[in-house]
């Protein structure tokens, strides 16, 4: 799963100082913090500290990586912007042509979590484009990069770079060949390794946690991982509403279910939901290019900020899983060619 991350001046610095631009470098592994790093594995995981050195010292430094994590889309665009971006008649059509190949797996996932096909779809949709773009990184440049190179950061990814050799040790692979994103989320769904380690499923049975093949065990990961994190079987995700005179300040709104559906009626918003009004709920504003259009998020759209913290992104999983849907149950099996004369 992706993370928006603040700029920080001390990236610039960090880029003036390597000696060719936009070229990898290799890490020293003398550096004191990838010595302390190194004896922490060893101590806490009995890791072999010659192997582990050897392994850190063919890890390349990325300044791409580093200059990616200052600008990522959920910062940068608005609503009007970003949804276009997931919206397309490609990405849709290709939500339906999975729901098609994999309908027997995908409705006993979705029995099993709660969360329906269209919403385990719609995530790698949004994520990888249904594994189409899983990130050209080796994982283990990626979080050594950010983890020794990126001091706003860098105990974050230090952890993940601990996690993720972990996982490659209980997983059985080789550390050096997985690929990912710049910040080293892996697989079609994107799993960071410590979500990798604590969320991911084996959902066919085969003793494997395969995310890097289109399945069962993606979807039933990420519906565990959705479920984990507070997703209702049975309600809504997101409410449009509409209001008279707006009170409310976009730039306030926050990814906390601070309100309530009474309380949201009480100052004007008209919206449908058959949800108690002690329900609680968050007003989600969705920047247009020459107005805010609101929306109410109720307890499973903030189950989808816990895969990535913003409300673009939640929202494209949502509008697009609805169109997923809607195309599909249009029209479920693909029709049959006719027999030649």
């Amino acid at each position: 799963m992706r993370s928006g991350f603040p700029r920080a001046p001390v990236v610039a610095l960090l880029l003036l100082c390597l000696s060719a631009p936009g070229l990898a470098e290799g890490f020293d592994t003398s550096r004191e913090d990838i010595q302390k790093f190194v004896g922490t594995m060893v101590q806490r995981h009995r890791f072999d500290r010659d192997a582990l050195t050897t392994l850190l010292a063919a890890a390349q430094s990325q300044p791409k990586i580093l200059e990616a994590i200052q600008r990522p889309a959920e910062r940068t665009l608005t609503w009007w912007e970003y949804r276009p971006r997931f919206l397309t008649n490609e990405r849709i059509d290709g939500g339906v042509q999975v729901w098609r190949k994999h309908a027997e797996e995908l409705a006993r996932i979705s029995a099993q979590s709660g969360v329906p096909a269209e919403y385990l779809i719609a995530i790698t949709g949004v994520e990888t484009f249904y594994g189409r773009i899983t990130g050209r990184y080796r994982v283990l440049d990626a979080l050594a990069t950010l983890g020794f190179d990126y001091p706003p950061r860098g105990e974050f990814f230090r952890r993940e770079l601990e996690q993720f050799l972990m996982m490659a040790r209980e997983e059985k692979l080789d550390p050096a060949q997985p690929l990912g994103s710049y910040a080293g989320a892996m697989g079609i769904p994107q799993f960071m390794p410590s979500s990798f380690r604590r969320f991911a499923v084996d959902g066919t049975g085969d003793g494997r946690r395969n995310l890097w093949e289109e399945g069962a065990d993606v979807f039933a990961s990420v519906g565990n991982y959705l479920r984990e994190h507070g997703w209702r079987a049975g309600q809504p995700v997101l409410a449009d509403a509409t209001i008279d005179t707006p009170v409310d300040d976009p730039a306030s709104a926050r990814l906390n279910l601070n309100e309530t559906v009474a309380a949201l009626r009480e100052r004007g918003y008209r919206f449908e939901s058959a949800l108690p009004e002690r329900t609680r709920a968050m007003l989600v504003p969705a920047q247009q290019q020459d107005a805010v259009q609101w929306r109410i998020g109720f307890q499973n759209f903030h189950a989808i900020t816990r895969y990535n913290r913003s409300a673009l992104y939640a929202m494209a999983v949502h509008d697009l899983a609805q169109e997923i849907a809607t195309r599909y149950r249009a029209a479920p099996v693909p029709p049959v060619a006719a027999a030649a004369p």
